[in-house]
């Protein structure tokens, strides 16, 4: 039986909740919650929460997209869930697909920054008829980015909120997530096979340096010629 290492674990939200309270905010809390007691009872291990809270990085975010430029707050956001042993993503769904603050925010990250990292998904809406959208919409988001989705998803409409079984399904997500935490099977990875993953020149802030920039192609796409 293998023992697991007793160490402080990083756990970063990304909430992509707009009002005041959320209750896409709470769903996260509630799970990071529940993920740091889990790992105190289990094994005596701190779970250190940081929030990106998405609403403060709006601006610099649309300034992503259009211009590639990141302001010192998404800098800083990047920086957290690079050093992140864990991640949960929580967005709101408008007109049956996720938050467009939430995936534009994905979408200007570095293609590299988050391979093999555990995340749990998490999604509220104002009915149900937008459960799918968490498992039809956001896998397939996260499944392109590389990261290691937990099987359990969660999601919460209103009557859910009184409803036991969301507590359950919270309970099952943080224990899924934990797990895959305290494995270090992310670490692992980057460890071991980083090499085998198609890296593109310039992401992840410069750890693809094992490009070869030392061909023929390379010298013709910065301008030289070929040997």
């Amino acid at each position: 039986m293998s023992v697991i290492e007793k160490r402080p674990f990083s756990l970063v939200v990304v909430t992509a909740g707009t009002g005041e309270p959320s209750t896409t905010r709470m769903l996260a809390d509630q799970t990071a919650q529940r993920v740091s007691a889990l790992a105190a009872s289990r094994n005596g291990n701190e779970v250190a929460v940081q929030v990106v809270d998405l609403r403060e990085l709006a601006n610099e975010i649309t300034t992503a997209l259009v211009s590639q430029l990141t302001g010192p707050k998404l800098q800083k956001a990047v920086a957290a869930l690079g050093e992140a042993d864990g991640i949960i993503a929580s967005t709101p769904v408008y007109k049956a697909g996720a938050s467009g603050l939430f995936t534009s925010f994905f979408q200007v990250l570095d293609n590299d920054l988050l391979i093999a990292k555990p995340v749990v998904l998490a999604v509220t809406a104002g009915t149900a008829r937008h459960a799918l959208v968490v498992d039809e919409q956001l896998r397939s988001l996260f499944a392109f980015l590389r990261t290691t989705v937990v099987p359990t998803s969660l999601f919460a409409a209103p009557e859910d909120w009184s409803d036991p079984a969301l507590k359950t399904r919270i309970d099952r997500a943080a224990l899924e997530l934990l797990l895959l935490m305290e494995s270090g099977f992310a670490q692992q990875v980057r460890d071991q096979s980083w090499r085998s993953y198609q890296h593109e020149f310039g992401s992840a802030g410069g750890t693809e340096l094992t490009i070869d920039l030392d061909t023929d192609l390379m010298r013709l796409a910065t301008g030289g010629s070929a040997s």
